[in-house]
């Protein structure tokens, strides 16, 4: 890609669709705090609600991303489309996946040891 855009205000995301991290409302201009906690000092009711939004996650299919199923060279060049839908589940584990694992660069050359997942160069 030789340019991208750039939201404005407290919006993001692939279209600026999506409120920034923090932010709700029709203008993403209600500041909303929110707080992680650990999983190990969360009560029975918390533990409960985590685990239904991680299945309820298992069974949602993105509304927005599908997967590649081949290579650009098995889909005849892009003629013959092999993409699968993905639910949102599925679909943060494999950017998590792709994103701890090496960077293929530009020819031959692999950026090897870099995690984009869990630190930045």
């Amino acid at each position: 890609y030789n340019r991208t855009c750039q939201c404005q205000g407290n919006f993001m995301g692939y279209n600026c669709g999506d409120c920034k991290f923090g932010f709700i409302g029709p203008n993403c201009t209600v500041r909303r705090t929110m707080i992680r906690k650990e999983i190990f000092r969360m009560t029975a009711a918390e533990k409960d609600k985590f685990i239904a939004y991680l299945n309820l996650a298992k069974r949602t299919l993105s509304p927005d991303y599908v997967i590649a199923t081949g290579t650009y060279e098995q889909m005849s060049n892009g003629s013959n489309p092999l993409f699968a839908d993905i639910n949102v589940y599925d679909l943060f584990v494999w950017l998590h996946y792709y994103a701890s694992r090496d960077a293929f660069l530009e020819g031959e050359l692999v950026w090897r040891d870099i995690d984009f997942a869990h630190e930045a160069p």
